[in-house]
C-alpha cells in the first residue's frame, strides 16, 4: 500500500493530507460489527469553500488539544458518532469543517435540528403535490395531443408509467445523502441536537446501528422500476437507488452538537463518543484571530486577545466570533483604535462584546431582583 495512502489519521493542526486521487485513498478499517456492503460507490463528493469561510485559509498553525485528536481518531476507527458538547460559540460546529478540509472528504452534509425535525425529514422528501401535478399535466397533453403521444411515437403509456419519473419528486437529505454509498466517508454535521424532539437521538441510534433505509414510495415501484434516479442534498447531484433501499459503504463521520439544554438516553451516550469543547483560552483565541485576518492586526493582536478575555470574564462569557467582529472592525478602516483605547472605540466593544446571558447586565453585574 503506498505511504501517502496508508496512514489516515486527523491532526488537528490544519495541514491538509496530500491530493492522492480519490478511489486510490485507502480508509482504516472498522470493527467487523461496523462493516457495511453498500454499493456501488458512487463518484467523489463534491467540494465548497465553507470550510475556508468558517476557518479561514489553508495553513494557518493551529495547536489542537490532546483529547480532540484522540476522540476524533476514535470516532474514525470506530465508526462512531461524536457528540460535541460545549457552551455556544466555543467552535462545536466547525469541527467538522475543520475534518472534512484536513482529510479531503469533500463539502460537510449540515443537518440543522429544530423542535419540529423528525428522523424522515433528514433523510428524505417526497413532493407528493409536485407529482401528483404533473401526472394531470400529462393526461390534459395527452387528451389535447390524442393517442400518438408515446416515448416511440405510438400509444403513450398508462398509468404511473405514463407520468414524470418518480425519481425527479424525491430529494434525499443531508442524512439520507451522507449514508449512500462512498469509497470514503462523508463528514455529517447534526447541529443543536438536544434542540429535537425527544424521540429524535433514538431514531438515529437505530439508524446508526442499521447502516441502512427504506425509501418507501421507491419500494412501492421497485418490480416497475428497480433503479430510480433522485436527488442528493449535494447541488446538482444525483444517485441510483436499488429496490428502493440505501445502504450505507464507509459509515459517515457524524459530528452531532449540543449546547447540553437535554440529557440523552443511555442507549444512545453508550454507542457514541463525546467530546465537551471547554472555552478557549488566549493561545486558542489568538490562533483563531490569525487564522482569519493573518498578520493584519500588527501589535494590536495580543491586545485585542486579552481585553476580550477580561471582558469575558465580566460578563459570564462570550462567543469567539465576537473576537472575531472586533478584530474585522479594527482592520476595516472604519474605525482607528489608538494604543491608549479612545472613549470611542471602548464604547463600541462594549457594544459588540455584550453579554450572551440575560441574566447578566451590561456592566457584567447580576441584575437586581
Amino acid at each position: 500500500m503506498p505511504a501517502a495512502t496508508a496512514a489516515v489519521r486527523y491532526q488537528g493542526t490544519g495541514a491538509v493530507l496530500p491530493d492522492v486521487p480519490y478511489e486510490e485513498r485507502q480508509w482504516p478499517d472498522g470493527p467487523r460489527w461496523r462493516t457495511f456492503q453498500g454499493g456501488p460507490c458512487l463518484p467523489q463528493p463534491p467540494d465548497d469553500d465553507e470550510a475556508d469561510r468558517r476557518l479561514g485559509p489553508i495553513g494557518s498553525v493551529r495547536r489542537p488539544s490532546a483529547e480532540e485528536v484522540r476522540l476524533v481518531n476514535a470516532a474514525i476507527l470506530l465508526r462512531r458518532p461524536l457528540l460535541v458538547t460545549g457552551r455556544p460559540g466555543v467552535g462545536k460546529s466547525t469541527l467538522a469543517y475543520r475534518i472534512a478540509r484536513e482529510l479531503r472528504l469533500g463539502r460537510v452534509l449540515q443537518w440543522p435540528i429544530a423542535s419540529r425535525t423528525t428522523l424522515a425529514s433528514g433523510l428524505f422528501e417526497y413532493d407528493v403535490i409536485g407529482r401528483a401535478q404533473a401526472g394531470q399535466a400529462w393526461y390534459a397533453a395527452r387528451q389535447h395531443n390524442g393517442p400518438a403521444d408515446g416515448p416511440d411515437g405510438g400509444d403513450p403509456p398508462s398509468g404511473d408509467e405514463a407520468r414524470v419519473d418518480i425519481g425527479e419528486f424525491i430529494q434525499l437529505g443531508p442524512l439520507g445523502t451522507a449514508l449512500l454509498p462512498h469509497h470514503l466517508p462523508r463528514v455529517l454535521l447534526i447541529d443543536e441536537l438536544d434542540k429535537g424532539d425527544a424521540d429524535l437521538p433514538n431514531d438515529l441510534l437505530t439508524l446508526f446501528e442499521d447502516g441502512w433505509y427504506a425509501v418507501p414510495p421507491l419500494v412501492r415501484v421497485k418490480r416497475r422500476s428497480p433503479e430510480v434516479i433522485v436527488h442528493t442534498a449535494d447541488p446538482g447531484r444525483t444517485a441510483p437507488i436499488v429496490d428502493g433501499l440505501v445502504t450505507t459503504r464507509s459509515f459517515p463521520l457524524v459530528i452531532m452538537t449540543s449546547n447540553g439544554e437535554r440529557e440523552f438516553p443511555e442507549a444512545f451516550m453508550r454507542r457514541s463518543l463525546r467530546f465537551d469543547i471547554p472555552d478557549p483560552g488566549p493561545e486558542a483565541l489568538g490562533e483563531l484571530v490569525a487564522a482569519h485576518f493573518a498578520d493584519q492586526l500588527g501589535d494590536m493582536h495580543d491586545r485585542l486577545v486579552r481585553d476580550f478575555m477580561t471582558r469575558s470574564e465580566q460578563v459570564h462569557g462570550l462567543a469567539a466570533d465576537q473576537l472575531l467582529n472586533a478584530a474585522h472592525l479594527a482592520t476595516s478602516g472604519a474605525y482607528t483604535p489608538a494604543e491608549g483605547d479612545s472613549a470611542e472605540w471602548q464604547a463600541l466593544l462594549s457594544a459588540i462584546w455584550h453579554p450572551l446571558s440575560s441574566d447578566v447586565r451590561a456592566d457584567g453585574a447580576e441584575p437586581s431582583a
